[in-house]
């Protein structure tokens, strides 16, 4: 899929959650540079935000109340819920846990190593999918952390999709 430029923020999603009704549930957007923390998370949550906005000018989203984003880095991966005040994105953050701690199990040597984005994102899917169906481990890890928020729920029966293009209609 060919990226585009709108307002000066990529609208090409890293991962998109689908529950098993075909609705979009998830944004993911993982980040692998090595910048000042602040600012990575600044930036990330900012394009969170943008890749909702984008997606409501252009139609794209199908959901109910349950859109969650999800901002990965080397450490952490922490999860928000898209709230809207006034018609803008507002993210709760509701969890957070340790990358290595997840994508560990998908990759025993994941601390070990460099990562670069593209494998980065390629584990978060694999949990991902993993979370919708077990292909790997019973109970993957951070499934009752994600139970317990509602975000396990919306992925079980799912699909994932990466490089998503939510500036035009490509989902469906």
């Amino acid at each position: 899929m060919e990226a585009a430029k709108l307002d000066a923020v990529n609208d090409v999603v890293d991962i998109v959650g689908l529950s098993k009704n075909n609705k979009i549930v998830l944004f993911v957007k993982v980040e692998t540079l090595e910048i000042e923390k602040n600012l990575a998370k600044e930036q990330g949550l900012s394009h969170l935000k943008a890749y909702w906005k984008i997606a409501q000018k252009n139609q794209v989203l199908v959901i109910n109340n349950d859109l969650f984003a999800m901002l990965v880095d080397l450490e952490n991966i922490e999860i928000f819920r898209y709230s809207i005040s006034k018609n803008r994105p507002l993210l709760k953050r509701l969890s957070s846990f340790q990358t290595s701690d997840i994508l560990s199990y998908y990759d025993a040597e994941f601390s070990n190593k460099r990562i670069f984005k593209l494998y980065m994102e390629t584990l978060i899917e694999a949990w991902l999918r993993d979370l919708a169906y077990h292909w790997k481990y019973e109970f993957p890890p951070a499934s009752k952390g994600l139970a317990d928020i509602g975000l396990l729920s919306q992925l079980e029966g799912g699909k994932t999709y990466s490089q998503v293009n939510i500036g035009a209609d490509t989902l469906y």
